[in-house]
């Protein structure tokens, strides 16, 4: 018996900003198999979010939340000393538009990713024990939405 193996072809998707593009999102979208859609802090805003979440339904294409600070001239890439509990609010509200958008096209938000500086703070276990970004990963599925 063989075991067939499956690979998750996965991008950042929708960092551009009003007129401004980053990346070929329309041509990533039918090659990944899932997307990590930024969600309007670090980059995109609800017109990008909205094609992406349209177009990654229609190719079937996974929905993931990149979530970041609220830090567009930056690129959500410094760090900004934000308390634990603003921080998880920042990502609920990140997730909740994405999860609307993404409803709205048929689909759903399945998984989060942090972005750029976040990512990093993800190493401090005393942040993610008081609710910052790597425990959104723990509290937020689709199926048990944020609270």
């Amino acid at each position: 018996m063989t075991m067939a193996t499956t690979i998750d072809l996965n991008s950042d998707l929708g960092e551009g900003f009003g007129h401004w593009t980053m990346g070929d999102d329309d041509a990533l979208l039918g090659l990944v198999t899932s997307a990590n859609v930024a969600c309007g802090f670090h980059a995109g805003d609800a017109s990008i979010m909205r094609r992406i979440c349209d177009r990654a339904a229609a190719n079937g294409v996974t929905i993931g939340a990149h979530v970041g600070y609220r830090d567009l001239a930056g690129f959500g890439r410094r760090f900004i000393d934000v308390e634990p509990a603003i921080m998880t609010q920042e990502v609920i509200y990140q997730i909740g538009a994405l999860e609307a958008f993404a409803r709205r096209a048929g689909s759903r938000v399945r998984y989060v990713k942090p972005h750029g500086a976040w990512r990093l703070v993800q190493r401090d276990r005393a942040e993610r024990r008081a609710g910052g970004p790597l425990s959104c990963r723990r509290w937020w599925t689709p199926t048990r939405p944020c609270r």
